[in-house]
């Protein structure tokens, strides 16, 4: 692919002002953004979060709860993200939504305090241990989502300690890393819970592949990986491709649709989700929530041209 392909460029672009917080501020007062970002955040409030759930419930889907926020650098910030996963797991237990883990929760290390110098990754840890104690007493489970490669030797060490108690704690890990293969290996075993997406986040090109087939290729042996190990993967992807593939993987290996699953952010292929769900694969859904949206809208827009398209129609016709 060329440097100068205009998707990549746009792409590049739109990553880049997911850190801006001078865009983001004049974003977040357009009259017109929340009408957008709805289709991809549906509710900011704990109460849309269960009401969210539950219909995602009803339609036979299960989900994963993300509190919208990260590089938090203020303790008190990252002690309110742990309280809001507290009330989350509270609200929808109480509802009966946890129960078996159709409603698990995502959570980002940054938000928990991860970047809190020298004790963040001491505070992150205890924190998203809080959650995880409060998630298992609920009867559900966590998976703490993957940042950008700054954070990934961080997040994985946070894993190995919260996995000696939590051994259902989830992981996320990012085709488009050039080291995943190896991180898949070493995760591949019996009980591990692994999220498998593409990444959403700008990197350099010596630690990550810029080249989109490079990724799907990487994304495929990476699958190939998992879908022969022991442990539990969880196919995130929108890919027509990918989602074939991973069917097809499952299905030669002799996988049970029980043990394994896909996973599709809220509002990007609802129609293909129905599809999956009719043919007997189990499907979840990531679903965001809280009033700091912006980073998450960003990566979004980024990851599709036909999403930034549908912004700017709507910024059009404002009026």
């Amino acid at each position: 692919m060329s440097a100068l392909d205009p998707s990549t460029l746009m792409r590049d672009a739109l990553l880049a002002m997911s850190r801006r917080t001078e865009v983001r501020d004049a974003m977040v007062n357009l009259p017109v953004t929340s009408r957008v970002v709805s289709r991809y955040v549906p509710g900011e409030t704990f109460d849309d979060a269960a009401r969210d759930c539950a219909g995602l419930l009803s339609q036979g889907r299960l989900a994963t709860v993300d509190h919208l926020g990260e590089d938090i650098t203020d303790l008190a910030q990252a002690t309110g993200t742990k309280e809001a996963y507290l009330r989350y797991i509270r609200d929808m237990g109480e509802a009966g939504l946890t129960e078996g883990g159709q409603v698990e929760f995502s959570l980002k290390l940054s938000a928990l305090g991860q970047f809190l110098g020298a004790d963040g990754e001491k505070v992150a840890l205890e924190n998203a241990r809080e959650i995880a104690r409060a998630a298992a007493n609920a009867g559900t489970t966590i998976t703490l989502d993957m940042e950008d490669h700054t954070t990934t030797d961080s997040t994985l060490g946070i894993l190995r300690e919260l996995r000696e108690d939590f051994p259902d704690t989830g992981a996320v890990l990012q085709a488009y890393l050039r080291r995943t293969q190896g991180d898949c290996r070493d995760l591949a075993t019996a009980g591990s819970r692994v999220r498998l997406c593409k990444g959403a986040y700008k990197e350099p090109e010596s630690v990550a592949f810029t080249d989109d087939h490079e990724v799907d290729l990487n994304y495929v042996e990476c699958a190939k990986i998992l879908m022969h190990g022991d442990g539990y993967p969880m196919m995130a992807t929108h890919d027509p491709n990918m989602i074939d593939i991973a069917g097809f993987l499952a299905d030669q290996v002799g996988r049970s649709t029980d043990s394994w699953e896909f996973q599709m952010l809220y509002g990007i292929r609802p129609q293909e989700e129905e599809r999956l769900i009719s043919e007997g694969y189990r499907v979840r859904v990531y679903l965001p929530n809280g009033p700091d949206w912006y980073g998450y809208f960003m990566r979004r827009l980024a990851e599709r041209p036909a999403n930034v398209a549908f912004f700017a129609r709507s910024l059009l016709s404002r009026g």
